[in-house]
């Protein structure tokens, strides 16, 4: 594969590096938000190993103790075990904010699915919060206690001295094998057995040991955590709708039921459902329909449960008229057509509200073939008129093998649409997806075979005539290139394309040059 092949933009080939360049840090504090934690404490655990003692994560309450329960509002209960025999301060400190109030109301403003989600600041963006004492405090850490699954930390700037009122509860990898914990090992990470038995267990976050103060467990509602993990988030992991602590109150174990493990739960993970693209619309739902001058008209359909800002985005331009007459600028056969930029050149184009938006990410919409998303300039935030729709590729074993290794994740069910139907798996999770086409996927095909130049621009301007918001009439669906005629639908199954690369969009202001660095920063990230 070419250099264009880069848009598989990594974040790093374990979770080690996925700390440090994917911004999977634990940080508070204004000054020091984006401290690079994993650097820092790399080092440390290389220069002392850890001590084999016993994880006692697992190890229940006895009746009486003091435990926590956290009502969020439209999700459920979450009872959580507190250890004051190994992290005396920070229990401390936690039981005497909650019985303060301090939390009651509060939001987890930071979640990263497969990683953790987190709370706990006053002011709700992760620059707030303090001790019940005022200011940080340092809660230190205790090699019984580890970032497995359910496990309840304090968020700090880059030293457990750093502790405040902002917490977080680990999720992770479900899944974590001796090949993952030989790379932890690699980059200079002392695992104690118990740690590695312990993980392969019950997954985590291993990387994250000796590092931040764990002070509690989940003992129910775990299912009710990976449920809120899955909350759509913008560009800065932020829930585009508030994950609220309605209550947090402190209880005592009666000895109830104890559930460690998301196996102990009836909880059916929604990533292994077949992804909301292939949903079909409601008559009298708002669609999309393009007429494309000289080639025909494409309709599509929008997800504004999943994409509610992206959706609107979308149909308030379409209606003033924004999108009649202009071209799509940029081609690329086996990957994605994309328009939307009134100066015809990838350089301009703003949002219904003026300048750019960002309409977040869902995790359970995919870049299929026939996927309509936002071209964008690095992240989510820096949406704007132009979007994109997928062609893509069909992926095979060996596709997915080259991706798994980059560090990319993807469940059953997303591969039987990528080995089928194709699309550009690689580009999932960096780009708002609003909108599926439900009929005239053999013309986005037909347009992705015109001749470009060596900026990929139609030599020929193809011109959107009109794009106009319909209500849909139940009409027939076309989701797959093999619903068409073979006369109109060209072959899908193609071998690994040598064209791939990042949808990106330039800012007006940027010289040749500078478009150049934006786009290698997008798709080359992490590459190596």
């Amino acid at each position: 594969m070419n250099k264009k092949f880069l848009a598989v933009a990594v974040c790093g080939i374990t979770a080690a590096s996925m700390l440090t360049a994917c911004g999977k840090t634990l940080t508070s504090d204004t000054d020091t938000s984006k401290t690079i934690i994993g650097e820092s404490s790399q080092s440390e655990t290389e220069s002392k190993p850890a001590e084999n003692v016993e994880i006692m994560n697992y190890t229940a309450p006895e009746n009486g103790d003091t435990i926590v329960e956290i009502n969020f509002k439209d999700y459920g209960t979450v009872k959580i075990r507190l250890f004051p025999e190994y992290a005396a301060t920070a229990c401390d400190n936690f039981t005497q904010l909650v019985e303060k109030g301090y939390y009651d109301g509060l939001t987890f403003h930071r979640i990263i699915q497969d990683f953790m989600i987190q709370g706990g600041d006053p002011n709700g963006n992760g620059t707030g919060g303090e001790s019940v004492w005022g200011g940080k405090f340092d809660g230190g850490t205790n090699p019984a206690l580890a970032h497995v699954t359910g496990a309840l930390a304090y968020a700090n700037s880059g030293s457990t001295a750093t502790n405040g009122s902002q917490f977080y509860i680990v999720t992770g990898d479900q899944v974590i094998t001796d090949e993952m914990l030989a790379n932890f090992e690699s980059l200079g990470y002392s695992l104690t057995d118990n740690q590695k038995a312990i993980y392969k267990q019950a997954g985590g976050t291993p990387f994250l040991d000796g590092n931040y103060t764990v002070f509690g467990q989940v003992i129910d509602g775990l299912d009710v955590i990976f449920k809120i993990q899955y909350t759509a988030t913008d560009a800065s992991d932020k829930p585009l709708e508030d994950v609220v602590m309605e209550s947090v109150k402190l209880t005592k174990y009666n000895g109830e039921e104890i559930k460690w493990y998301l196996s102990d739960y009836d909880y059916d993970d929604p990533l292994d459902a077949v992804p909301l693209n292939f949903t079909a619309p409601e008559e009298g739902d708002e669609i999309v329909v393009i007429n494309f001058k000289d080639y025909g008209t494409v309709k599509f359909r929008l997800f504004p449960e999943a994409s509610p800002k992206g959706v609107e985005n979308f149909v308030e331009l379409a209606k003033s008229g924004y999108y009649d007459g202009l071209t799509f600028h940029r081609i690329i056969q086996d990957f994605m057509i994309q328009g939307g930029d009134p100066q015809g050149t990838g350089m301009g184009g703003e949002s219904t509200w003026g300048g750019s938006f960002d309409g977040g990410k869902y995790y359970n919409l995919i870049h299929a073939a026939g996927a309509v998303a936002y071209a964008n300039s690095g992240s989510t935030a820096t949406n704007g008129s132009q979007f994109y729709i997928v062609t893509g590729e069909v992926y095979d074993d060996e596709s997915f093998g080259s991706l798994e290794a980059s560090g990319y994740k993807f469940r059953d069910t997303v591969k039987d649409i990528y080995s089928t139907q194709g699309g550009t798996p690689f580009l999932d999770g960096s780009y708002t997806v609003f909108g599926q086409v439900i009929d005239g996927l053999d013309i986005i095909f037909e347009i992705q075979g015109v001749e470009t130049d060596e900026s990929d621009k139609p030599v020929e301007d193809v011109i959107m005539e009109s794009v106009t918001i319909e209500e849909y009439d139940g009409s027939e669906i076309k989701w797959y290139i093999s619903d068409y005629s073979a006369d109109d639908a060209e072959e899908t199954e193609t071998e690994s394309s040598t064209e791939a690369e990042a949808v990106t969009e330039t800012e007006s202001e940027n010289t040749e040059e500078e478009t150049e660095e934006i786009t290698e920063e997008e798709t080359a990230a992490e590459a190596e």
